[in-house]
């Protein structure tokens, strides 16, 4: 079941996605009601799936789409691809704590203004060192506190790709306070479409999505790192980590951290360019200009510069429906 929510109010109105992306049907409710009562909701929603599969409903336009959650309870953004994290603090010449291996690291974003897949990423001050990061996220369920990762994978309710939009020139500054990200953090944006686990076949086993996660900078293909590839930690170890001192409400998002692969040989990525799998956000390749050159030469992203990122099946076929999004100033 692929499921979006068109603009209209605060929170947006469901509809039900064909399979093709070309058609929905409206759902009569927001993705937040249909999570809150969830089982017994779910019955209703797989029948306009099937009308609509079947050749009913109205066109699906992506860019009338905010996120499928606009606001949400909580956003927590893990970091499951350690590659990135020892890419990150090699570049600054600090080594990885080892607990980095199996302590899972996240935060708790903000969650309260998330952007469309075609709203523009506006801000102030390109000196701020704009950077856009490709995720996997899921959407829980109610899940206990302490739930064990067993728990945590029985709710996963549906899963999407995010845009994790980054300020990297304001983190080392509030990184050193001791107290998190805050203002480095602004909003996320996340694909017009979210999917039902079911829906991806064997691309899904439970934990992992396998399948490449296409970043395109400027028009150019800066990325295609594979989401179930060097991932140490699977969402049901996220989710159960995130978990561990309080329950989490329906409509909880957890994010995977930037999707990123090592080369084949066991070394920092490539560019796609030069055969690699390329990168999932600017950070990654500066840092790799950083170990290999000194510094880093490639510049963060600047007023009119645009990122796409997308997820194709095996067959080529778009599964979540494409962020989209420009670099605007505040006006």
């Amino acid at each position: 079941m692929k499921l979006a929510s068109l603009k209209s109010g605060r929170d947006g109105a469901l509809v039900v996605v064909s399979r093709d992306l070309q058609r929905c049907l409206q759902a009569g409710m927001t993705l937040q009601q249909a999570l809150d009562d969830w089982e017994a909701r779910r019955p209703g929603l797989e029948r306009l799936a099937e009308e609509v599969d079947a050749g009913a409903g109205e066109p699906f336009v992506e860019d009338a789409c905010t996120s499928p959650l606009p606001r949400a309870f909580q956003w927590a953004d893990g970091s499951a691809y350690v590659n990135h994290v020892e890419l990150v603090r090699k570049a600054r010449g600090a080594e990885m704590p080892e607990s980095f291996w199996t302590d899972p690291l996240m935060y708790q974003g903000g969650s309260d203004s998330f952007l469309g897949p075609r709203d523009p990423i506006v801000m102030a001050d390109s000196a701020w060192g704009i950077d856009f990061e490709g995720e996997i996220a899921v959407i829980t369920g109610d899940l206990p506190m302490g739930a064990s990762p067993e728990q945590a994978a029985a709710g996963i309710r549906l899963l999407m790709v995010v845009n994790d939009v980054s300020l990297r020139n304001l983190i080392p500054a509030e990184l050193g306070k001791g107290f998190g990200f805050f203002q480095s953090k602004p909003s996320s944006a996340f694909s017009p479409v979210c999917v039902t686990p079911d829906e991806l076949g064997q691309a899904w086993d439970g934990g992992r999505l396998h399948l490449p996660l296409r970043v395109s900078y400027n028009g150019e293909l800066f990325g295609k790192a594979n989401a179930g590839i060097d991932m140490t930690f699977d969402f049901p170890t996220l989710i159960a980590h995130a978990a561990k001192t309080r329950p989490l409400c329906a409509g909880t998002i957890i994010g995977s951290g930037t999707v990123s692969n090592k080369d084949e040989d066991g070394s920092p990525g490539r560019p796609v360019a030069d055969g690699g799998m390329g990168y999932s956000c600017i950070a990654e390749i500066r840092m790799i200009e950083t170990i290999r050159d000194g510094k880093p030469t490639t510049p963060f992203m600047q007023f009119g510069d645009r990122v796409r990122l997308e997820m194709l099946d095996a067959a080529d076929n778009s599964l979540f429906g494409a962020i989209d999004q420009q670099v605007q100033q505040q006006g």
